[in-house]
Order: C-alpha cells, then sequence, then structure tokens
C-alpha cells in the first residue's frame, strides 16, 4: 500500500468508519482512531493522528442523535434506525456528518464516498440505500 493511499481522504473515510464500527462497542475515541490508522501499517510509531479523521470520528459521535433523527426521518414507512445494520447506520451517519457538517468536501463527493463504502464493505443493495437516503439531503448549488 503506498503512502499516498494511505494518507488519502478516502483512506482516512474508511479508518474513521472502523473507528466508529468499534466504538459501537464502548472504547476511547482517540484510541479507536489510533487503532484504525495503525493496524494494517507496518510502522507502528505514530506522532501524530491525522487531522481528518479524528475530526470526523469525533463530529459524527457529537452530532450522532441528531444524525440518527435526521435519517430517521428519511426511512420508509415502517422502517426504523433499529432496523438498519451496523455498517448502514455508521456509514449514514459518516456520509450525513460530512454532507451537513463538514466544510471543503462538496456534496457529491460525500455521498459517493459512502456509496463506496458500502460496497466495500457491505453490498450492492445496501449501496443503493445508502445513496438513497443520502442523495436525499444534497442541495442544488
Amino acid at each position: 500500500m503506498s503512502k499516498v493511499f494511505v494518507d488519502s481522504r478516502r483512506d482516512l473515510r474508511e479508518r474513521a468508519f472502523q473507528a466508529l464500527m468499534s466504538l459501537e462497542y464502548d472504547g476511547d475515541l482517540v484510541e479507536a482512531c489510533r487503532f484504525a490508522y495503525l493496524h494494517d501499517r507496518e510502522e507502528q510509531e505514530l506522532e501524530e493522528l491525522p487531522l481528518f479523521l479524528l475530526e470526523l470520528v469525533q463530529g459524527v459521535r457529537q452530532s450522532k442523535a441528531e444524525l440518527d433523527q435526521k435519517i430517521g426521518q428519511h426511512l420508509k414507512t415502517g422502517w426504523t434506525l433499529e432496523r438498519l445494520t451496523l455498517v448502514e447506520k455508521n456509514i449514514l451517519r459518516l456520509g450525513l456528518y460530512e454532507l451537513l457538517d463538514y466544510e471543503g468536501t462538496p456534496q457529491i463527493v460525500a455521498v459517493n464516498e459512502a456509496i463506496e463504502l458500502t460496497k466495500k464493505f457491505s453490498d450492492d443493495k445496501s449501496a443503493r440505500f445508502v445513496n438513497g437516503i443520502l442523495s436525499q439531503f444534497v442541495t442544488e448549488e
């Protein structure tokens, strides 16, 4: 794995998702980020975690109730957040946080990155579902 890919925003989003998944079972935010960032690297020395990674994980954690409420409003009748898998919930939270709150990321990029994460960690059906939910939040500029 090249250094360029490892430190790309796409890679850091993936690591943020992994940290969020581990935080579903409790734990320290910084330690979850550190583990997600270092788990498959040969080098285990780390001076500082990437700010983008920390901001994503911390932002999603702090906004979790609000994000869940917004996601819940866009689910079809009869569906609740509890029916979603942890993968779908965390990708939706991450994508929606970046879509609505993270400056500098174009909305279409935030949606596309969430879809790509879903394809990697779930399946095409879930990817279509994530696309359908997040696309409802895209505003025309």
